[in-house]
């Protein structure tokens, strides 16, 4: 088993992601390439490695194979969303059918890639994800949105309401950005793929993420005040005051 270790790019500020797969060699081989082109990277070989790592870094992102020994990829997602860990997680699985990166969605994973895969694509994957994160330049900025009794901070990602603070994953902050840059806007869900830098997202996975969203900003998913369904065309966002 490998120790958890980090290679430094030399550039302190380089974005840091942990990679987690029980397949050695396939560590190795993202350890090296992520780190030469200037990320700093750990690695684990399973939950358990991954969870002690998290008791002191805290990662940009997280590349995580879906079958392992023990705790799957699949259930340490849930359970990092559920405490509240927002940083994008990249999943990666032997098992490339659309149904399976629908899970993976709904399970908290902000994208999905099947084995075997090209590097440089992963590499520019996590740079699409990251770039999200990114405070925007003053004439990008987004204004903060109210959503009945809260508001959100496109920049740091968060909803801030009467009930406390909520960070949003890198998926739902990223997804609710983009609608609320053009409130009142109908976007089709090719239009939202695009916009998220995921044009090969599928329909399916955008209305998934779309899912997700309601039950952070709406009282009733169900019945939704500000993410609207327009049936044929796509999904709309309206703003409101309480």
């Amino acid at each position: 088993m490998d120790s958890l270790s980090d290679l430094s790019t030399g550039r302190e500020e380089a974005s840091h992601i942990i990679v987690v797969d029980d397949d050695a060699r396939l560590r190795r081989l993202l350890q090296r390439y992520l780190s030469e082109h200037g990320l700093r990277v750990s690695v684990a070989s399973n939950a358990a490695e991954t969870r002690q790592a998290l008791e002191s870094i805290q990662p940009d992102a997280m590349v995580l194979d879906v079958t392992m020994p023990g705790e799957s990829g699949l259930e340490l997602t849930r359970s990092l969303r559920q405490q509240g860990l927002s940083f994008p997680i990249i999943l990666l699985t032997a098992r490339g059918e659309p149904a399976d990166r629908i899970t993976g969605l709904e399970a908290g994973a902000d994208d999905y890639m099947g084995k075997p895969f090209e590097p440089r694509e992963l590499l520019l994957r996590i740079r699409a994800h990251l770039r999200r994160h990114l405070p925007q330049s003053a004439s990008d900025e987004l204004r903060i949105v109210r959503l009945g009794d809260k508001d959100f901070d496109p920049v740091r990602a968060l909803l801030c309401g009467p009930e406390g603070n909520i960070h949003l994953t890198g998926g739902e902050g990223a997804l609710l950005a983009v609608l609320a840059r053009q409130p009142n806007r109908v976007f089709s869900r090719e239009e939202i793929a695009q916009a998220l830098e995921m044009p090969d997202i599928g329909e399916r996975a955008v209305d998934v993420q779309i899912t997700r969203l309601r039950r952070r900003i709406e009282k009733d998913p169900r019945e939704p005040r500000f993410l609207h369904t327009i049936r044929g065309r796509g999904y709309v966002l309206k703003p409101s005051l309480s």
